[in-house]
């Protein structure tokens, strides 16, 4: 867990889009999003969510900086807000009650 928070910490991207991504961070729905974004059946912990999303966005950040004419803006965004939402998910279940 701990290399993935090193992870998150060392990413930067556009204020722009981290704004938008916080902004629809309200509307984030585990249960409605996640499966769709990460293209799976199966729910994963928020650890694997996370580690899965990380990938997904490392491709996504690959393409927009190359201006691949197939990258999505909004595909970008909604990754980056279910990995926001994911990390909110991982350190909630870390903390002792």
């Amino acid at each position: 867990m701990t290399d993935l928070m090193s992870m998150l910490k060392t990413l930067y991207r556009p204020r722009l889009l981290i704004r938008a991504a916080r902004f629809g961070m309200t509307d984030y729905s585990r249960k409605r999003d996640l499966q769709k974004l990460l293209r799976s059946t199966a729910m994963p912990s928020p650890a694997q969510a996370v580690a899965k999303l990380m990938a997904e966005e490392t491709f996504l950040e690959d393409k927009r900086i190359t201006g691949d004419a197939t990258y999505s803006i909004t595909r970008h965004v909604l990754v980056l807000i279910a990995l926001m939402g994911e990390v909110r998910l991982m350190q909630a279940c870390a903390k002792p009650s």
